[in-house]
């Protein structure tokens, strides 16, 4: 039976069997014994980890463990406030941080410097999520938008539908048109500043 651990371009958990290519966690424990999500997050560190690592096994929220969450790619996880992991992907960790650097014209940033912006930039007061609009032409490769509900990807001179399993059409939108952005601005920043997320392979085999 599915759970509701899967995390879509707003950052709202659902309930879908399809499967994500990323894992993640919100800083603790989301869920009750019964395995159904009583909180959005537990701290402020959000972050977008490998399926697997070091040979660890996880039984899916276990009792008093910490949640485990599922993206269907890195953009997706940027796009919803994660960022990557320190531990299992250390490497792609400090291709964010330097990023953020080149992007904010300041020196390298630590994890809590980062996860501070971030929580300020993804969710409201109500705990709701943040957006803002911008030109289309304006964002980068990897973008999150949202058109009449529907989250869409930023790719090239495409835009692609986000479904729970993979991306599943094209587009077609004037490109300085104002858009409804999901990607937080702290995120587009990085992307900017050179970050190129992992993106589902769905997104190639599109006409």
């Amino acid at each position: 039976m599915p759970l509701q651990n899967r995390v879509n371009p707003h950052g709202a958990l659902i309930v879908t069997p399809a499967r994500g290519t990323f894992m993640g966690n919100r800083g603790g424990v989301l869920h009750n014994d019964n395995r159904e999500i009583v909180r959005q997050y537990a701290s402020r560190r959000w972050i977008a980890c490998l399926l697997e690592f070091k040979g660890r096994h996880r039984t899916v929220m276990s009792p008093n463990r910490y949640t485990e969450l599922f993206f269907l790619d890195e953009a997706a996880a940027l796009a919803s406030g994660h960022r990557p992991c320190a531990e299992c992907r250390r490497e792609r960790f400090n291709a964010f941080r330097e990023a953020w650097s080149r992007a904010a014209g300041r020196g390298v940033p630590n994890a809590d410097e980062m996860d501070e912006e971030l929580h300020r930039a993804r969710i409201d007061a109500r705990k709701q999520k943040l957006t803002y609009r911008a030109r289309l032409n304006s964002l980068p490769d990897g973008c999150f938008i949202e058109i009449g509900g529907v989250s869409c990807l930023a790719l090239g001179d495409a835009l692609l539908e986000w479904a729970p399993e993979g991306y599943v059409k094209k587009i077609a939108m004037p490109r300085d048109e104002m858009v409804t952005v999901l990607t937080p601005e702290p995120m587009v920043r990085c992307l900017r500043g050179g970050y190129e997320p992992e993106i589902h392979s769905s997104a190639r085999l599109l006409p």
